[in-house]
């Protein structure tokens, strides 16, 4: 009797052990967040003061007026809005009919072909920016959307995950629907489609929050602030000599609120979509 109870109070320390370290790894995670929001209420004045204060003392709208009164912070939300809507609805066709390809389309090459994308997965885009910029410079598309969106219509993790997801749906549906005399295509978009929702969702998320946070090619390859992005707006807010930090973190609340309610709105889908993918080799 007594070995039970000693076991039962091990156990129950131990699952308030971990619940505890949980606690304070989410808070630990989620304080920069809450630094920021209440930073964004400060007169830019209390944002200086040592030792700082996490509550604002005088707590105001202003930054956010100013966001969008001293700079069009509503045309780099449109730009950036363009930028990942679009690349993502391209990545999610790409990926998805080369990964039909990978996955159920013999071809000569087919396996070294899909492995050298793969390995791209390694290279920072900066490796190869150079000559996208020189490619995009040649097109005449600088500071152009096309010139925004040319490196992100396809995605080395994309291809992988759409190709994982497709390998586990069962040949016998796609050679029943052969059978049929359904085309490549048509069993592409009536089969395959339907049946990677889950996954193409989550891709769908991925790709958005990675190209919405992108900063360093629109750096590159915009020229006026009518083509900036959030993340270059957010840039402005740092002078020569000083940063305005309460601008600074009211942007960056305003910018994280689009990712924010994404990922509220379709966490299931990301979860779903991550169990689904199906890592069968």
């Amino acid at each position: 009797m007594m070995n039970r109870r000693n076991t039962r109070a091990v156990n129950s320390a131990g699952v308030i052990c971990k619940h505890t370290i949980l606690v304070v790894g989410a808070l630990i995670s989620i304080f920069p967040f809450i630094w920021m929001v209440l930073t964004a209420f400060k007169p830019e004045p209390e944002t200086l003061l040592w030792p700082p204060r996490v509550l604002p003392m005088e707590p105001t709208w202003q930054n956010f007026i100013n966001i969008f009164t001293r700079w069009p912070f509503h045309r780099f939300f449109l730009n950036s809005f363009i930028f990942a809507g679009v690349s993502t609805l391209t990545i999610l066709l790409t990926s998805s009919a080369a990964g039909y390809a990978f996955a159920k389309i013999r071809f000569w090459g087919r396996d070294l072909l899909f492995f050298i994308f793969l390995a791209t997965m390694i290279l920072p885009f900066e490796t190869y920016m150079i000559p996208v910029y020189l490619l995009v410079n040649k097109l005449g598309w600088i500071n152009t959307y096309q010139g925004l969106i040319l490196p992100f219509v396809i995605m080395s993790f994309g291809l992988f995950l759409m190709r994982q997801t497709i390998q586990s749906i069962p040949d016998e549906l796609i050679d029943a629907a052969r059978v049929d005399g359904c085309s490549e295509f048509r069993i592409y978009r009536d089969l395959i489609l339907p049946l990677s929702k889950g996954s193409l969702s989550a891709l769908a998320i991925y790709a958005f929050v990675s190209v919405y946070g992108f900063f360093t090619w629109p750096l590159v390859v915009t020229t006026t602030q009518d083509m900036y992005t959030t993340e270059l707006g957010l840039a402005m807010f740092q002078k020569a000599f000083f940063t305005e930090y309460a601008l600074s973190m009211a942007g960056a609340a305003v910018t994280s609120l689009p990712l924010i309610f994404l990922f509220l709105f379709f966490q299931r889908n990301i979860i779903t979509g991550i169990t689904l993918t199906g890592l069968k080799g």
